[in-house]
């Protein structure tokens, strides 16, 4: 009844670790070659410009789509004081918690579907998770092996890596979630004490499970991608750490 939950919390924890290890060696092997911080931070926003414009202009259209108000849009890469790097922006008015939360999970839908297309049409990535699923390791190797006699596989695969590595929402787009979760959780209780328990089990966790098994399969196929690409750019981060006689923490 609870697997599609128990899939999406499998499968986005990875997604966000190997992110994040991803983009710090990508960022190494940058520094390391230009010696350069400003370089570093533009080669690395052109390298996920197309999953950056995505991502803003998502914000974008849902906030026309809702009536709220826009102002600034940018896709140039921003330095915060925190130091944390800001690849683009959008300013939006704030308005009520339900309108605020879908402008800010819109990267997430917009990217969903984009990989959704691109693993399953364009570079079969579906199969490779079912035979990952299905605990079939000498043919999920040998299916990885053939992958890239896919046609067009390397730019469907620098796009399905691109996207994936920037849809997921920031913390700035997640401000409205802890409220609107807050009413979601006490809707739930005053229905679970009115007896709607049975009801809500029968009816609304069905398609909440299919939901979340949808999710969790977008996510592991993106964790498939980045776990592809980090053993090479940890490798091209060693070696040109050892040619250029340097390297960063």
């Amino acid at each position: 009844m609870f697997s599609g939950l128990a899939w999406f919390l499998l499968t986005l924890a990875p997604l966000v670790f190997l992110q994040r290890l991803l983009h710090r060696e990508i960022q190494a092997v940058f520094l390391i070659v230009t010696r350069h911080p400003g370089l570093t931070i533009g080669l690395f926003s052109m390298l996920f410009f197309p999953g950056v414009l995505l991502h803003e202009l998502s914000h974008f259209l849902m906030a026309k789509l809702l009536g709220v108000r826009t102002g600034g849009f940018s896709l140039l890469p921003q330095v915060l004081p925190d130091g944390r790097l800001l690849l683009g922006y959008v300013e939006t008015q704030r308005t009520d918690v339900v309108r605020d939360s879908l402008i800010g999970v819109a990267p997430l839908v917009a990217g969903g579907f984009f990989i959704a297309y691109a693993s399953i049409y364009k570079l079969d990535l579906l199969l490779l998770w079912q035979i990952l699923q299905s605990g079939q390791t000498a043919l999920f190797l040998e299916a990885l092996r053939l992958l890239p006699a896919v046609k067009d596989f390397p730019l469907w695969f620098y796009l399905t890596f691109a996207v994936s590595s920037t849809m997921l929402p920031s913390a700035s787009d997640r401000h409205a979630w802890t409220p609107l979760a807050t009413w979601v959780a006490g809707i739930l209780a005053l229905a679970l004490l009115a007896g709607a328990g049975p009801w809500m089990l029968t009816v609304v966790a069905p398609p909440l499970n299919d939901f979340l098994r949808s999710a969790a399969m977008l996510f592991g196929l993106s964790a498939a991608v980045h776990a592809i690409l980090l053993l090479p750019t940890f490798l091209v981060h060693k070696f040109v750490a050892r040619a250029f006689k340097v390297d960063v923490n």
